[in-house]
């Protein structure tokens, strides 16, 4: 069985007493890390990859503690992505710091342009609790690769996890470069009373408001990392089998908890039990056949703490006594915080479940006569993270990204998205604001500076005044023809 998170592992008391010292200490060195070369860069980050890989089975061990996550997922969804992400921007970073040159208009000749990336200076990265790791780790390898200070926050419920992250840190960093502080909302709220020059958020859409306006305060630069119902559309031309065994690993890994993860699913009507039918047999082999098989999985995570098991009990009860039918699942134990892998039919976009964001292992599959009724349904809501489309005719796919908008897209797959370094990762509206990953977060936590030369008589001087003369009518009707 396992504990409340709130009984284990209290904060540190002195935690809020640091966040001034630190943060003072921080913007002292600012200066010294945004001038570093690429290569003291590239140190910093290689010793970092260092210290994850030699204890990738502590991390483990950490995240299982908090919500039994197994351990091949802690590998697939927070150590190995993390690491794509260091070697990516490990490859790229002296590219990416080289100034950029670029156009100087015909009318501006005898000077030249370019962009140089300077560093924002002191940041603060609020982490979540579901990839507690991974979802800390990226932004700050960005943040680092871009030549700034971090203080960062972990998620309290996930004690074990930020302790790891706590320790890590202050292993591999002298505390004015990166320092990490546990404890919470009291610590988070201590944080943003600083002026942080980016402040970068992953969580709910309440809390995105919160940092939000303490950034206004400063008027300072803000990525959040948000959420939503992130739907799926399944075409009649979709293979089935397959499409159910990529949505029963999108939805369930991580028992559901996955910023990304599908929330619900449009099928065709005339294709719906053929895909249940599908998506039962994929469950029986991830998980087990029977209740108390899937409950004993050790391939399965369990809800993180009681008030999200009660949300979702809630949530799944009124949805039933509405008039879903449970397919398979709908068990939930408290004690252990289970909420079996569950699959309801018959679910109209009134029902509860369809409010807001799952956050869990629950599946709601709805059906449609024409994709029409789709987008609009999808469009009336809050812009989603993530849309899945599953459909072998590449006509649907391409009219499905034609009447929709979302953070990202993934056809005929779910999730991976995320692990590509090369895409920008992030919502739009209600789901975020600003993205990151690989140059992008790079791009994230640095100032683009324009800096343009006069390296020769500027030709503009001769609009200087007196505004009269052939000079300046000459000049006139030349600027005119290039326009």
């Amino acid at each position: 069985m396992l504990e409340a998170v709130a009984s284990i592992l209290p904060k540190p008391s002195s935690e809020i007493d640091r966040i001034p010292a630190v943060f003072a200490s921080q913007r002292a060195n600012r200066w010294n890390l945004s001038r570093s070369t690429p290569a003291e860069r590239i140190a910093r980050l290689r010793k970092l990859r260092e210290a994850i890989i030699a204890r990738r089975a502590q991390l483990a061990e950490a995240i299982h503690q908090d919500f039994r996550k197994p351990a091949m997922e802690v590998e697939l969804t927070e150590i190995h992505p993390t690491l794509e992400e260091l070697n990516h921007t490990v490859k790229h970073l002296k590219g990416w710091m080289k100034p950029k040159r670029v156009a100087t208009p015909l009318t501006l000749k005898g000077a030249s342009s370019h962009v140089r990336f300077e560093a924002k200076g002191v940041v603060v990265i609020l982490s979540p609790w579901n990839y507690p790791f991974q979802l800390l780790a990226a932004p700050l390898i960005a943040a680092i690769a871009a030549g700034n200070a971090v203080m960062l926050k972990p998620s309290e419920k996930t004690p074990h996890t930020s302790r790891f992250l706590a320790q890590l840190v202050r292993d591999v960093f002298p505390e004015n470069e990166v320092a990490a502080f546990e404890g919470g909302a009291d610590v988070a709220e201590a944080l943003l009373q600083q002026p942080f020059d980016h402040f970068f958020f992953t969580g709910n859409p309440n809390i995105g408001r919160k940092v939000m306006a303490a950034a206004t305060k400063f008027l300072s630069s803000v990525t959040l990392e948000l959420g939503g119902k992130s739907p799926v559309i399944i075409d009649e031309s979709a293979n089935l089998t397959a499409t159910a065994e990529a949505l029963a690993w999108g939805k369930f890994v991580n028992a559901g908890q996955t910023c990304v993860a599908p929330d619900y699913i449009y099928v065709p009507a005339s294709k719906q039990q053929a895909f249940l039918e599908a998506l039962k047999t994929v469950l029986t082999r991830f998980y087990g056949a029977t209740e108390a098989e899937r409950q004993a999985s050790p391939d399965f995570a369990r809800v993180v703490d009681p008030v999200a098991w009660k949300r979702l009990k809630e949530v799944l009860d009124r949805t039933v006594a509405a008039g879903a039918r449970v397919e398979t699942g709908g068990t939930a134990d408290g004690p252990s915080r289970y909420v079996s892998p569950t699959v309801l039919s018959g679910v109209t976009k009134a029902m509860p479940i369809m409010e807001a964001e799952i956050f869990g292992p629950v599946l709601p599959v709805l059906t449609y006569e024409r994709r029409e009724e789709v987008y609009a349904h999808i469009n009336e809501g809050g812009k989603p993270l993530a849309l899945y489309v599953f459909a072998q005719d590449s006509k649907v796919v391409e009219e499905v990204l034609q009447h929709t908008t979302s953070g990202g897209v993934v056809v005929n797959n779910v999730l991976i998205h995320v692990a590509n370094p090369n895409l920008p990762f992030g919502g739009v509206g209600m789901s975020g604001l600003g993205n990151y990953h690989g140059h992008y977060g790079f791009k994230t936590f640095s100032h683009e500076r324009a800096v343009m030369v006069q390296w020769m008589k500027s030709l503009a001087s001769v609009f200087f005044p007196p505004y009269r003369g052939k000079t300046q009518e000459w000049a006139s009707r030349a600027t005119r023809m290039l326009e």
